[in-house]
């Protein structure tokens, strides 16, 4: 079995990391940085989007297992003192294997296209101002947005900023995006939903600038600055994340540790 190991690098994370190289060398595990069959991530959520974005090249060959240091994750799973046992695990057992929808991002500069895949979501904003941007649905016109920024998120991403700004929770077997407005202006004037909007994986969206502007593109956790986009084509991609299952995983459970129980 390959794999390969990313963590968050504080003391707690590098202990856990030596302590996982140890116990998978004793079950003949072989250390393959470029080419893994499983990739751990030790941290958080955060870690594993790290994983996620180092590994996206080719990530049909490859599946995720997050191991938590802090607080439980919707992807970071396995506590720290569950490093042995899931080891075991995974020498010994085999996993039922999870798969969860991306986005994909066409974005078309004056000079390029290019292309991204999200795990969580895609934000725009404008830098400098105002936001302005036509966004159609199916090639058709749907609304004239103007506010401080777009999200599109996937369905696991739609517990992070997605439910911040009050769009819907979306179970991960359902393959959709979420389109979410931050801080929209809406008056006599301009008129936009005001309300998120789920896509089928068969729709898509277009985000068209309209107006000279420095636009924010955000993709999970990379953020990069662009003058000049002219058009983002965003649906859900026909590539998956994997993730093995070695016992049972409640998403819904996992909504309310996070979100409800105080305990």
């Amino acid at each position: 079995m390959k794999y390969a190991v990313i963590d968050r690098g504080d003391p707690v994370s590098k202990s856990l990391v030596q302590q996982f190289h140890a116990l998978a060398a004793e079950r003949g595990f072989v250390l393959h940085e470029e080419r893994p069959e499983f990739v751990i991530s030790i941290g958080g959520d955060g870690t594993l989007l790290q994983a996620f974005h180092q590994h996206v090249d080719h990530i049909a060959d490859v599946a995720f297992i997050g191991i938590h240091t802090g607080h439980l994750g919707f992807y970071a799973d396995w506590n720290a003192d569950e490093l042995e046992e899931l080891v075991r695990l995974m020498a010994e057992e085999t996993p039922r294997l999870v798969r969860y929808p991306l986005a994909q991002i066409e974005v078309e500069t004056s000079t390029e296209t290019l292309h991204y895949l999200a795990l969580n979501e895609f934000t725009l904003k404008g830098v400098d101002g105002t936001l302005v941007a036509q966004i159609n649905i199916n090639d058709e016109l749907f609304e004239m947005f103007r506010g401080d920024g777009i999200v599109i998120s996937t369905p696991s991403g739609s517990t992070a900023y997605n439910k911040s700004l009050g769009g819907a929770i979306v179970h991960p077997s359902i393959e959709s995006l979420q389109i979410a407005e931050i801080a929209s202006i809406n008056n006599r004037v301009f008129r936009t939903l005001g309300s998120s909007v789920l896509l089928p994986k068969h729709h898509h969206c277009d985000i068209i600038s309209k107006k000279d502007q420095r636009i924010q593109l955000s993709v999970d956790h990379v953020n990069m600055m662009y003058g000049d986009i002219r058009s983002i084509r965003c649906s859900v991609s026909t590539r998956k994340v994997t993730f093995p299952r070695y016992r049972a995983f409640t998403f819904w459970n996992r909504v309310r540790e996070a979100f409800i129980d105080m305990t």
